[in-house]
């Protein structure tokens, strides 16, 4: 087939060494076993559908409720940077509050956003010319479009991880780690990383890559997932309830002022939550019980909607919180003529 396409001319101008390409890895149970839980619905005809899953972890770890095959090893993408600024505090980051709310962020770049991230840099020592993380323009519409009617390029520090890269930069400082590597898995800070992540997780990852940002990222189970938001969640003191605090206290550093995580964690007290590319979502209750969601095929649109229906079934949430999750209208014309809805859940 491939000399088919070559002698056609379609492949031209492509590699001719198909034999480099690398063989795709087989998808997690997480993935392959994951049933229809959203419908997408439009005037009353089922358009498409996206599969998921979901669970929910006891405090001991043990499964209350699953959805699909919770044993599947995910990324679980910017979910992870709880862990990965319990690793930074645990490694003398003394930042409190709204500063440490943004390590933990996948922050819109709003100014407030992109300020707290310069302040931390600056009490390091450092500036924007030190962070490593990928340029990119604001994350939230109102500040990109003004960014870039104002003529500025794509910039690493409005990108939505500055905080992050900037919190892992003042932790090297602190211990007089190497800047430039920073980002390398065999770097202290990301050995650190590592190692919180399989201890607050209790699994050791499956796979270690690269994510959006530039940072290392590790594949965990699911269920491991939510077991280690529900530990975090429920800790009373140390560095775990340090991150929890900052998390409740300053939502909005987290998030952003329109950004449906930030209202979640508004709106339910004890709760932390951090979303993640690929549609993934994790959630620490205060009761130590621990909710994690995948959508199989990465759909933003459908893992709010998931989460919503889950914290629904375990009761948690009041109907206007629920509501601000589950709203994600199908459009025609400008007008919403149906709506993404969770089913079997």
């Amino acid at each position: 087939m491939a000399a088919l396409l070559r002698a056609s001319g379609i492949l031209r101008g492509v590699t001719d060494d198909l034999a480099a390409t690398p063989v795709p890895a087989s998808a997690s149970a997480a993935l392959t076993d994951a049933p229809i839980v959203a419908h997408v619905v439009r005037a009353g005809f089922v358009e498409s559908v996206h599969h998921g899953t979901a669970v929910v972890t006891a405090p001991d770890g043990s499964v209350e409720l699953e959805i699909g095959d919770a044993s599947g090893a995910v990324f679980p993408r910017s979910s992870s940077k709880p862990l990965q600024a319990l690793a930074m505090v645990r490694n003398g980051l003394a930042n409190e509050g709204r500063l440490l709310s943004l390590a933990c962020a996948s922050h819109s770049g709003e100014d407030f956003h992109v300020e707290a991230a310069r302040e931390i840099l600056a009490g390091a020592g450092l500036t924007e010319t030190d962070l490593q993380n990928t340029p990119d323009y604001p994350y939230d519409e109102a500040a990109r479009i003004g960014w870039i009617a104002s003529g500025r390029p794509k910039q690493s520090i409005v990108q939505n991880c500055s905080g992050k890269h900037a919190s892992m930069l003042a932790t090297c400082v602190i211990n007089g780690w190497d800047l430039a590597t920073y980002r390398d898995p065999s770097h202290p800070l990301q050995v650190a990383i590592t190692d919180t992540v399989r201890e607050l997780t209790g699994a050791e990852p499956s796979a270690v890559a690269v994510d959006g940002c530039g940072a290392p990222i590790h594949a965990v189970p699911l269920s491991a997932l939510a077991l280690s938001f529900g530990r975090l969640a429920a800790a009373t003191d140390g560095p775990e309830a340090r991150i929890a605090q900052a998390i409740r206290a300053f939502p909005e550093y987290l998030g952003g002022t329109h950004r449906d995580v930030t209202a979640l964690i508004r709106g339910v007290d004890g709760l932390v939550a951090k979303d993640g590319a690929e549609a993934v979502c994790a959630v620490g209750l205060a009761d130590g019980r621990g909710v994690a969601v995948k959508v199989a095929d990465g759909s933003s649109r459908a893992r709010s909607v998931l989460l919503a229906a889950v914290l629904r079934r375990i009761g948690v949430g009041s109907d206007d919180v629920l509501g601000m999750l589950e709203h994600q209208p199908v459009l025609g014309h400008g007008q919403p003529v149906g709506s993404v809805v969770a089913v079997g859940v």
